[in-house]
């Protein structure tokens, strides 16, 4: 595919909420953002994916949206905002929003007046059935029916997630074209462009007929008939032409359900988004990422054939948005290293094994401190009403409270959205006021403050990576170079070639706790990075040290 502008940023996503709070009532704050962004900088990302901002009650924590046009008055005011564009942009630093147009929250003036007057136009930009009946068997994402009973009347209301976030009804054109006016005035704010939430969720299957049931409750996921249905196509071919095409901006969808042949629709060259996320190797260590109590085993060795299966399915069409970490996933630390989560050595090679994959690279707030996930000893402690679903989803489906608390403990959101530590004050220098959401247990070590100039910290790796990816006389081929996969000795160890031009470069990645050989036949190797003080390299390969991350190429490549 040819160049694009966004394939050469890094991109870091922030959960307001937990970032950053510059007036100390314990919720972040835009402004907050503001005050960070010499840190951000120094860090070196080059784009700022903030998490919903909008107006909203906050069942699911700003993706239940109240108003599009109108700022959730905790983070700040529209002027804060502009602020923020403005001074990010002096940095060189680009702002995407979320943007949720699957649902809104139950106190939208469009569902409330829906509800007040089942004549009123609004009540078609829903999707309602009458009847006594609940109308099927369908189980939303956050658990029990996705039909929720109109109060004083014989009547539903369809949502694929939580009750308070009713879906919008896309077969509606006059809720299109609102959404889609909405979005230009966005664009037309100066952001760079969006994360699209739950898109594939748009379109249903309008029988809405009973499916065979899959849990003890007698009821069945619903993405089996409400997610990437037949006839989306045509609903994204216009969200692109009516907005996103205007604008040379970028987006970024959260597009589960979509498989590997589709992909040319989604991220081609004339495809309806710029990236998506695959969830396929996130959701490795479950049967399915809505269902958390069923664990699966993995090993290091069906993780890499889980990336390179996507990465080199990506590749064939379009381009990739690369992850470990976001606001919906366990810290990658706890998830991906088991019991290594703290060895800084683990950490940094887990961190450059997936940065230079082909892509854009996210980076999610924390993940630069190699931050870890908490343990909590009771379902009241959890905030997400994900967390709290599966917890009596796990007791339901036979599980003691105990082994259901570990399970949440494992996969919870909230992982994710403990504030930010920026110092080993009381609540982490995050807040003088006990903040939304309990800290990590583990802060006073892991901070900002500790890290930031502290030569061998994870945040300097993270800064030196960055700026390998970008700077270096490698960066063409780091960046935009093709990706294949090197066939290992090793189960333990993930490895891949980039080659760009006549220049290719080996990467090798050890999750093992043991040194390893493999073998490598190219003379004059040369060494441009490495995780740890030292390497070995000789004429028949290199050998790798426990939890090391090396590239090598041959010694005349890259030279300028």
């Amino acid at each position: 595919m040819k160049k694009q502008w966004w394939q050469k940023e890094v991109v870091y996503q922030i959960y307001p909420k937990s970032f950053n709070d510059s007036n100390n009532d314990g919720i972040g704050d835009i402004k907050g953002i503001t005050e960070k962004l010499d840190y951000l900088s120094d860090l070196g990302v080059t784009m700022l994916w903030i998490c919903p901002i909008y107006k909203s009650p906050m069942d699911d924590n700003g993706y239940d949206i109240s108003d599009y046009f109108d700022l959730a008055p905790e983070f700040g005011t529209m002027e804060d905002l502009d602020e923020l564009i403005e001074k990010a942009k002096e940095k060189g630093i680009k702002i995407i929003l979320d943007l949720v147009i699957n649902h809104t929250s139950d106190e939208h003036e469009w569902f409330m007046e829906a509800i007040r007057n089942p004549e009123s136009k609004y009540h078609n930009y829903y999707i309602f059935k009458d009847g006594k009946e609940v109308p099927n068997n369908w189980r939303s994402v956050f658990g029990g029916s996705v039909w929720e009973k109109v109060e004083g009347r014989d009547e539903y209301y369809f949502h694929a997630f939580g009750k308070k976030q009713p879906d919008l009804n896309w077969e509606n054109k006059e809720v299109r074209e609102t959404l889609y006016n909405m979005v230009n005035h966005w664009l037309e704010k100066g952001i760079a462009g969006f994360r699209i939430d739950a898109i594939t969720f748009i379109k249903k299957d309008l029988t809405y007929k009973d499916l065979e049931a899959d849990g003890v409750d007698g009821l069945v996921k619903c993405t089996k008939a409400s997610r990437n249905q037949p006839g989306i196509e045509e609903f994204l071919h216009e969200l692109k032409r009516e907005t996103f095409d205007k604008y040379n901006c970028v987006t970024v969808a959260e597009a589960p359900g979509v498989s590997y042949d589709e992909l040319g629709d989604f991220i081609g060259e004339n495809g309806y988004f710029s990236m998506i996320f695959d969830f396929k190797y996130a959701d490795l260590d479950v049967a399915s990422g809505s269902e958390w109590f069923k664990r699966i085993p993995w090993t290091i060795k069906e993780l890499k054939e889980k990336i390179m299966a996507s990465q080199m399915a990506v590749q064939k069409y379009g381009w990739a948005a690369n992850f470990i970490e976001n606001h919906d996933q366990p810290r990658s630390t706890t998830k991906y290293l088991l019991n290594e989560a703290s060895n800084e050595d683990a950490i940094k090679m887990m961190g450059a094994m997936y940065f230079l994959l082909r892509g854009t690279p996210f980076i999610y707030q924390g993940q630069e401190l190699g931050m870890t996930n908490f343990e909590r000893t009771s379902i009241e402690e959890f905030n997400d009403i994900s967390s709290i679903d599966q917890y009596h989803r796990s007791i339901e489906e036979g599980f003691s409270k105990e082994e259901a608390l570990k399970i949440v403990n494992l996969r919870s959101r909230d992982n994710s959205r403990t504030p930010f530590p920026w110092n080993s004050s009381e609540y982490g220098g995050f807040s003088s006021k006990k903040p939304w959401l309990g800290m990590i247990e583990n802060y006073k070590e892991i901070n900002a403050e500790a890290q930031v100039g502290q030569k061998g910290s994870i945040y300097e790796f993270y800064k030196d990576i960055i700026n390998f990816r970008q700077n270096s006389v490698y960066s063409d081929c780091l960046i935009y170079g093709d990706i294949a996969p090197i066939d290992t000795k090793n189960d333990d160890l993930i490895a891949y070639t980039r080659h760009n031009n006549n220049e290719t470069i080996y990467c090798y990645f050890n999750f093992s706790k043991k040194g390893v050989f493999e073998p490598l036949d190219i003379k004059d190797k040369k060494v441009i990075f490495n995780n740890l003080k030292d390497y070995e390299i000789n004429e028949e390969g290199i050998v790798l040290k426990p939890h090391q991350a090396l590239l090598v190429t041959i010694n005349n490549m890259g030279e300028v």
